[in-house]
């Protein structure tokens, strides 16, 4: 979703997000999202991101799925049963992201080095919310199953691209 970019670049930019000690990635992201001097080139980016093709998940997390199932239907209320992501609750779509993103964001929300900064308006919800998954193996569980969800086609809206996100650019958008 290009709105859910955006607000993540803008965080970025602002020093919302990647400046937690312990959040590598975030900490290389936040000079490059500084590089963009205006809400047109932050509008651009996140535009050009979201029409780069769809692409299958390169590989499928060996976990629990029937486990996971059960644990997403409380996901699900923010990102949708399908995780096609949802506006009104500003939660991103699921389907179709790497494994390793989003084990290591929902470590990162769980261990506060995401989510808590005092300017994070939603990052809270998500914090609150991976606290229910209370291991790493839950954590293994939903994600395994949220691969098994069909990738949702949203147009210009598509998540985005693997080698964008492993780019040095992208330092883990």
């Amino acid at each position: 979703h290009h709105w859910y970019l955006e607000q993540q670049i803008r965080n970025f930019k602002q020093g919302i997000r990647g400046s937690h000690k312990d959040d590598t990635y975030g900490q290389q992201m936040a000079p490059m999202a500084g590089m963009l001097v205006n809400d047109t080139a932050i509008r651009d980016i996140s535009a050009y991101i979201s029409s780069l093709p769809k692409i299958s998940i390169s590989e499928k997390l060996s976990a629990n799925v029937a486990h996971g199932k059960k644990l997403y239907v409380t996901c699900a209320t923010c990102h949708g049963k399908a995780g096609e992501g949802k506006y009104a609750m500003n939660a991103p779509q699921l389907s179709g992201q790497e494994s390793w993103y989003m084990i290591r964001q929902l470590q990162n929300f769980k261990t506060g080095v995401r989510g808590k900064h005092a300017l994070d308006l939603f990052g809270p919800q998500m914090s609150s919310m991976s606290r229910y998954l209370r291991s790493e193996n839950d954590i293994k569980d939903v994600v395994a199953y949220i691969n098994t969800l069909p990738l949702q086609d949203l147009g210009t809206h598509s998540r985005v691209k693997t080698e964008f996100m492993h780019s040095p650019v992208a330092g883990g958008l």
